[in-house]
């Protein structure tokens, strides 16, 4: 079996063994120590030793003739696809949903929504992650582009990392915010505590990370704010919502749940994606309605105004 993967800039700078590890979770730190040292494995089309760090939009292919395929099950799940051409889909990720499959969890993900949905998928991202250029938090809902073949993949991951795609989110934050627009920049990187999270370091210290902010409408004790990332760092918008002391709501790990709404997880959604069609190099828009949850919850700001 071969596999090609792009490396994420959320994994840039860890070991390129345990990369591969994260990538393949049926495959053991030994067998993957055994592949880079049989030459098996190429970063950026060389070989490389087990220590070599990973950096983003590299390059890395493995083949091992002994890997069984992961058995990942289409299914029939509700996820509404925007769009679709021979290159590429949009598709309006339902919250609650995992974006792709990983230990112990194959099914109800995303991936297999779009394995039933969808003839072609790319494979850069190996057998778990097929088609998924970036991702969504479980809780989050809203717009992400897939990847139907490889070109379209690489063509679309390069958007991103220069920043010709971008991406918008909707989010009902705590407080009122003191100005109408503002720039977050911040390094960033794990908790140093908590290593299921994410927090903010001095600029300098990890990677730099990079949200604007725009005030769409005051409530109050609420307000909402459309956020456009620069820089797409695991659970940015939530970690730097909490940093400027406006954490959004119901998120029950970056700010405590507010029970004056009804909603499971944060009230997030990333409702606008703006990029370039891969061949044709037109300039697409999508967007897509709030949920069901967030819906209520402007409503009932609304009649409380």
């Amino acid at each position: 079996m071969k596999e090609t993967y792009i490396v994420e800039d959320s994994y840039q700078n860890i070991r390129l063994d345990n990369y591969l590890i994260v990538k393949n979770p049926t495959l053991s730190r030994s067998h993957i120590k055994k592949l880079i040292e049989s030459n098996k494995v190429l970063f950026n089309d060389k070989t490389v030793k087990a220590g070599e760090k990973v950096k983003e939009g590299y390059k890395i292919e493995i083949e091992d003739e002994d890997a069984l395929p992961l058995d990942i099950a289409p299914q029939d799940l509700p996820i509404e696809i925007i769009y679709e051409d021979d290159d590429m889909a949009v598709v309006n990720k339902p919250k609650g949903m995992v974006v792709h499959p990983a230990n112990g969890n194959k099914t109800n993900t995303l991936v297999n929504a779009l394995l039933f949905k969808l003839k072609n998928l790319s494979s850069i991202n190996g057998v778990i992650r097929p088609g998924i250029v970036h991702r969504l938090d479980k809780d989050t809902s809203g717009l992400l582009v897939i990847a139907k073949n490889d070109l379209a993949h690489i063509n679309l991951a390069k958007q991103i990392q220069e920043k010709t795609c971008h991406r918008y989110y909707l989010a009902l934050c705590c407080g009122n915010f003191k100005n109408d627009e503002g720039r977050i920049e911040t390094g960033f990187g794990r908790h140093p505590k908590n290593r299921k999270q994410m927090s903010t370091f001095d600029l300098g210290v990890g990677k730099k990370a990079i949200t604007n902010y725009k005030v769409v409408k005051r409530y109050g004790k609420n307000t909402l704010v459309e956020f456009k990332l620069d820089t797409g760092r695991t659970h940015q918008i939530r970690v730097h919502a909490k940093y400027i002391g406006h954490p959004i709501a119901c998120d029950e790990v970056y700010g405590n749940k507010n029970s004056d709404f009804k909603a499971n997880g944060q009230l997030l959604h990333a409702y606008k994606l703006e990029l370039f069609q891969p061949t044709t190099n037109k300039k697409m828009s999508f967007s897509c309605p709030l949920p069901g949850d967030f819906e209520k919850a402007l409503k009932k700001l609304d009649n409380e105004q």
